[in-house]
């Protein structure tokens, strides 16, 4: 074994002879110098980035949770005697969601919100789904991006509250305005996942005797799963693998309103649930053959 070569087999570098305090050659670095100042506030905006990350992650967290259960509230509603009272209450939700968001609209303030997107995207897409299934259960129709939107614009004026009306720039500048914009691919991703919610909302419906709802349901999923088609696969990765799911919703609705239509007047009422579950796991076991 060569001299160069220690015990291991490989080869020892020329400074390994010499003592740990007496390899480093020269003077300290002068911490004064302007290269070190320049790292150093790299330092400091590269931490305060990161922290800021942190906040909205925690913030997104929490939107999600809130989210949810609003969606979780706007269920019952299929059972409830008042429909009146559940969505009172799912407003006051959504007005807490809303405190949340206008958060990260101050955190988001003078920064570019694309680079931050990453952290923000998951509660805003369940925002979006919270609030198109409130919207549908009101008026049986889909919520646009741009009146989700406008729910997003927040005023020191009232205590951080939404402010219903829009305003311009020169006025957001005036009145110390902050504004949260939903993108396009967040609004498709919550109006995606909104179909298993009303899927889950038919099969509820004709549990407890409603016969109108699965038909109003199967014909908005066919017009929101057309829209989705026309998009395909020059869309956003994450929209067209939603566009599977979406399938999977509305095939389970149209197979309930079949059933309805075919052997209705057989089935009692409160059988007809279990005959829709039945169903269900034939058309996912189906799925899973193919």
């Amino acid at each position: 074994m060569s001299s160069k070569e220690g015990s291991g087999g490989f080869r020892k570098r020329k400074h390994d002879n010499f003592p740990h305090n007496q390899r480093r050659e020269g003077k300290d670095v002068n911490s004064s110098s302007p290269v070190m100042l320049a790292f150093k506030s790299f330092q400091q905006e590269l931490d305060a980035r990161h922290d800021k990350y942190e906040r909205l992650v925690k913030l997104s967290r929490d939107i999600t949770v809130e989210s949810k259960r609003t969606i979780f509230l706007l269920h019952r509603i299929t059972s409830a005697p008042d429909m009146e009272d559940i969505l009172t209450e799912s407003e006051i939700k959504l007005d807490g969601v809303r405190q949340k968001i206008f958060q990260v609209a101050q955190e988001l303030s003078g920064e570019d919100m694309h680079q931050f997107h990453r952290a923000i995207t998951t509660g805003l897409q369940e925002y979006v789904e919270a609030v198109s299934f409130q919207h549908f259960i009101k008026t049986r129709s889909l919520i646009s991006m741009d009146e989700i939107n406008k729910q997003l614009i927040f005023t020191t004026d009232d205590n951080g509250k939404e402010n219903k009306t829009p305003s311009s720039d020169t006025q957001d500048e005036q009145l110390g305005t902050w504004r949260l914009r939903v993108t396009p691919v967040d609004y498709l991703l919550g109006v995606a996942d909104l179909t298993g919610e009303l899927m889950r909302m038919c099969i509820n419906s004709v549990g407890n005797g409603d016969i109108d709802t699965p038909f109003e349901v199967s014909q908005f999923l066919r017009q929101v799963y057309d829209g989705f088609s026309f998009i395909g696969n020059t869309g956003p990765y994450e929209v067209s693998k939603k566009l599977y799911t979406l399938k999977q919703s509305l095939a389970k609705v149209e197979n309930a309103c079949y059933a309805l239509k075919v052997r209705g007047s057989e089935i009692p009422k409160h059988m007809l649930a279990d005959v829709f579950s039945v169903k269900t796991e034939m058309i996912d076991q189906e799925e899973g053959i193919s």
